[in-house]
């Protein structure tokens, strides 16, 4: 996993609870904490940091990683305000992630080992989202939806109808927009 992320958890931990709250969590998972953006690190540190916080919140990681997508978006608007500008809308946003978004991120990030989405619509214009990663980090995604919908002053509806870890090919969201 790419460092961004780590500094993105990091920024998001200390800006909510402190920055002793992430020493703690860094003490607690047994992780040295010397993340660069360009770096590379193992997934099981993510995994790990999770965990520990998970135990601390008394929360399901799932629930972790919500919180951290979902803070995660307005510090990577305020790192990489490009990748929203194009968009007036969180809809406009989500299609341009592979197309647009995911080439940018491996520019600024070699190496970078992103996720697929794919995109369908109902008839009721709710957007359907495909989500395949080796990660499952669909909670993750999850949180960057909604994230993505505050920042564009909207309220995301999500509904998860299949997952990976139910054993799904992919994981497949309902996604409605409301001003």
């Amino acid at each position: 996993m790419k460092g961004i992320v780590f500094n993105l958890l990091e920024k998001a931990v200390s800006t909510e609870f402190g920055e002793e709250t992430w020493d703690k969590l860094l003490d607690e998972a047994n992780l040295s904490g010397a993340y660069t953006s360009l770096g590379s690190y193992a997934d099981d540190e993510i995994v790990a940091l999770v965990g520990v916080a998970s135990k601390a919140l008394n929360l399901p990681p799932s629930d972790v990683l919500r919180w951290f997508g979902q803070r995660a978006m307005p510090l990577l608007f305020a790192r990489h305000p490009g990748f929203f500008n194009d968009h007036a809308e969180t809809r406009s946003f989500l299609l341009s992630l592979n197309n647009i978004i995911h080439p940018e991120v491996h520019k600024l990030y070699p190496g970078a080992i992103t996720p697929v989405f794919d995109f369908g619509s109902n008839d009721d214009g709710s957007l359907i989202i495909g989500y395949s990663s080796p990660r499952k980090l669909c909670a993750l995604a999850e949180g960057f939806m909604r994230g993505a919908a505050q920042h564009f002053h909207e309220h995301a509806e999500i509904e998860q109808q299949q997952c990976m870890h139910e054993g799904a090919s992919k994981c497949v969201f309902h996604v409605r927009f409301q001003q």
